[in-house]
C-alpha cells in the first residue's frame, strides 16, 4: 500500500484487501492464515478501478478475467457480482456517502 494515501484511501485499500480475501476468495483459502496475502497482487488494480469510479459491472468483469486467465478456474458470475457490489458499497462508505 502506498503510504502517501489519504486516510480514506488507506481505509478503502484495506477494505479491498479484506473483500478479496474473505469474500471473493476464488480458490477457497480464506481460512488458511498462511495464505493471507494470496490475492495481494489484485488489490492495487481493484483499488484503482474504485478510485476511478468504476461500476460494479466493470469490477465484476475484471475479477472474472483474473479468475479465468490468471488463476485458471471458473467462478460463479452471481458471486462475483455480489463481491463487486460490496466493493462499490465500501467505496461509497469510505467517501462518506454510505
Amino acid at each position: 500500500m502506498d503510504t502517501r494515501l489519504s486516510d480514506p484511501g488507506k481505509e478503502l485499500y484495506r477494505r479491498v484487501d479484506e473483500v478479496l480475501h474473505y469474500l471473493w476468495d476464488p480458490i477457497g483459502i480464506s481460512t488458511v492464515p498462511s495464505a493471507r496475502n494470496e490475492y495481494n497482487a489484485y488489490v492495487p488494480h481493484v483499488f484503482e478501478l474504485l478510485k476511478e469510479g468504476a461500476s460494479a459491472a466493470v469490477i465484476t468483469e475484471y475479477l472474472i478475467r483474473v479468475v479465468r486467465a490468471r488463476i485458471g478456474m471458473g467462478q460463479e458470475l452471481a458471486h462475483t457480482k455480489k463481491v463487486a457490489d460490496v466493493l462499490v458499497a465500501w467505496r461509497e462508505e469510505v467517501r462518506g456517502g454510505g
